[in-house]
């Protein structure tokens, strides 16, 4: 037997620390070369990093929460003499490039090799960080943080996403007993919550006499680390709200006519497409007015000090994830029509809720767009996605009696609550840009016009 030391890889983009999310081997577990052993978090992505060989894990260093520099020792693997490196003297840094010690002779070719196999897909994951805005807003720029697989699904491995993996491992589920509905038997979300479902029979509820309360055997309370995506939330957050002088605008659009043009086209589609919304109605007249607001579709770059104005509007969607926030991508928005925003926000909100979107589907965002749906409330304050410099928030559309042309009326109205960074938008742009966006809405046809 021999001793394999496998060391955190270079992730790439700079990267010289990582943070352990969690552990999914722990001493004295077997595993095969490329099972996931455990997952780690840069300031811009989420990565599963694969066993570079087979063997008995030996020790592992470090807990979740814990920040492991760039070539430190990570974890012990025991090995068939033949396939790793002998002794810790001879382990390979995968961050190197995977070359092995000299003294290792073939076996070191082997350990090195494998070690080469692991930084490739670790720098090879798709993933992101997280960002967070408040009343909806994703925190983290790569931009939000998604889980990116470290390898490709192989032959006689559960195909299934990360997340999937690791709440199978926290419950003690083998996935091998599930059956996916998923493209080519992949293991969905619904698939898992449904096996799990299935576990739990009925429970024996012991009546009670009445008044009687049943003595409690909970703690009275829950300690829980902030690690992963959640601390980078948490500091991102902090620090745009720290450094970036917030100016707020709530203004109350009538929607009214823009309910009626959306319920029109609903109507014309086929059974079971899906119908829009007011998110693409919004984004297509901001991308327009922003032509004359450029200052608002821009980004600062504070190292630099520069701001930096884009003719191109990528739209950031903030979107409730089960990891969290997240802020996917919708790029060139200008370039859209209406059905084409529509889908294309569809397509990167759905992936970034599967933990599937990119890197890029997840970065790049000159201006965001957050809303609450059905509990949008009647005014938020986001806070703005740094380094950009404005978000629009969408709170809830209601009925409500209003003076319309001289006499009450029933009219469909929504409050538009944005946010913008004082330093480089004056309040009087901020305003102009809202009541732009406003006229646009309230006479919907002005929306598709130039």
């Amino acid at each position: 037997m021999s001793r394999y030391v496998f060391k955190l890889p270079d992730l790439g983009e700079g990267t010289v620390e990582a943070e352990i999310v969690g552990w999914r081997v722990k001493p004295g577990d077997v595993v095969a070369e490329d099972d996931v052993i455990v997952e780690v978090m840069t300031e811009k992505a989420a990565v599963e990093l694969p066993a570079p060989v087979g063997g008995r894990v030996v020790s592992t260093t470090g807990t979740p929460g814990d920040m492991v520099p760039v070539g430190a020792e990570l974890i012990v693997f025991e090995t068939d003499a033949g396939t790793g490196t002998a002794a810790d003297e001879s382990a390979v840094t995968p961050g190197d490039g995977g070359a092995a010690s000299q003294r290792g002779g073939a076996a070191g070719e082997r350990g090195g090799a494998a070690g080469a196999h692991a930084a490739s897909a670790a720098r090879g994951a798709g993933a992101a960080s997280a960002r967070g805005v408040a009343a909806g807003s994703a925190a983290s720029r790569a931009n939000g943080a998604t889980n990116g697989h470290a390898h490709n699904d192989r032959p006689g491995r559960v195909a299934t996403s990360p997340a999937i993996r690791r709440r199978a491992h926290e419950a003690g589920v083998d996935l091998s007993q599930l059956s996916g509905s998923g493209p080519n038997g992949r293991i969905l979300r619904q698939d898992f919550e449904a096996f799990v479902s299935s576990r739990s029979g009925p429970k024996l509820v012991r009546s009670r006499p009445a008044g009687h309360r049943a003595p409690t055997t909970e703690p009275a309370t829950e300690e829980i680390k902030v690690i992963g995506v959640r601390r980078v939330i948490a500091q991102r957050m902090s620090e745009a709200k720290r450094n970036i002088p917030h100016f707020a605008y709530v203004e109350e659009f009538d929607v009214t006519e823009l309910e009626s043009l959306r319920c029109h086209l609903n109507s014309k589609l086929e059974s079971g497409a899906p119908g829009l919304t007011y998110l693409p109605f919004i984004v297509s007249a901001l991308v327009r007015v922003l032509r004359d607001f450029p200052q608002c579709n821009a980004q600062y770059d504070s190292e630099r000090g520069v701001i930096i104005r884009h003719r191109s509007v990528h739209v950031g969607v903030a979107t409730q994830t089960p990891e969290g926030l997240k802020v996917p991508v919708v790029r060139d928005a200008q370039s859209l029509s209406l059905w084409e925003l529509a889908a294309q926000m569809r397509r990167v909100t759905e992936a970034a809720r599967a933990n599937k979107a990119t890197r890029e589907e997840l970065s790049g965002s000159t201006i965001t767009v957050t809303s609450l749906g059905k509990l949008g409330g009647i005014a938020s304050t986001p806070i703005i996605n740094a380094p950009e410099v404005s978000i629009i928030g969408i709170n809830r559309a209601v009925e409500r009696p209003m003076v319309y042309d001289g006499a009450i009326a029933i009219r469909r109205m929504m409050n538009l609550s944005s946010s913008f960074d004082h330093r480089f938008v004056d309040g009087h742009d901020a305003a102009a840009m809202i009541q732009a966006l406003k006229e646009r809405i309230e006479h919907p046809a002005t929306i598709f016009i130039d």
